[in-house]
């Protein structure tokens, strides 16, 4: 089944219209990873505070695991070095929980845009390619047979322009009202045509 018409301006308006849409998704997909990547961006001074913290937090406990065995004040020494040790530690949990919620702001304004953008290719789009898919099959259906064509040739009557079925003949309802197979054959092309088929 060859679902673009003869008429150039069927074919061609239908093939204008998905090569729009595919070009609003991929646009769309790019952009929505274009965002994410740029607000990911502003982890990078949580991950540096995270390795500072993680780092210091080792430094200092290693420091007062040394000078806890300094004889008779050890202990007493080293409980500044684990008080701060674990300061440290809480510097790199934030560090963590702010690199958390960068992620979560990236996906979720990510995945936003790109719901939203998308949205538009399935309200409006897809329902009106998916009618013309539903039509597009019946009137091919309905060309194979006798009556099928007729019943083509009817709609071309009622529905195309009145230019069209004059190009075809001045008289083109009377040669149908006749059963003239052309008349029939040329009315039936014309409405499928008008479908985007040939």
């Amino acid at each position: 089944m060859k679902l673009y018409a003869e008429k150039p301006g069927t074919a061609l308006r239908q093939l204008i219209t998905d090569i729009l849409a595919v070009l609003w998704v991929y646009l769309w997909v790019r952009l929505s990873k274009g965002v994410y990547d740029s607000i990911e961006k502003l982890a990078v001074p949580g991950e540096k505070l995270e390795d500072a913290g993680d780092s210091l937090a080792q430094q200092l406990r290693d420091a007062g695991g040394k000078v806890k065995r300094v004889p008779i004040a050890g202990d007493d020494l080293a409980g500044p070095f684990t008080s701060a040790g674990d300061a440290a530690a809480g510097v790199a949990e934030a560090g963590r929980q702010q690199q958390e919620v960068v992620h979560n702001v990236a996906l979720g304004m990510s995945v936003g845009l790109l719901v939203l953008s998308l949205s538009v290719v399935l309200l409006f789009w897809l329902p009106r390619r998916l009618r013309w898919i539903e039509r597009a099959s019946a009137a091919a259906k309905m060309r194979g047979t006798a009556a099928g064509k007729d019943l083509l040739a009817l709609r071309a009557l009622a529905t195309q322009p009145l230019t069209k079925l004059v190009a075809l003949d001045p008289d083109i309802a009377a040669a149908w009202r006749r059963g003239d197979a052309d008349a029939v054959a040329r009315l039936a092309k014309l409405e499928l045509g008008g479908s985007g088929l040939k």
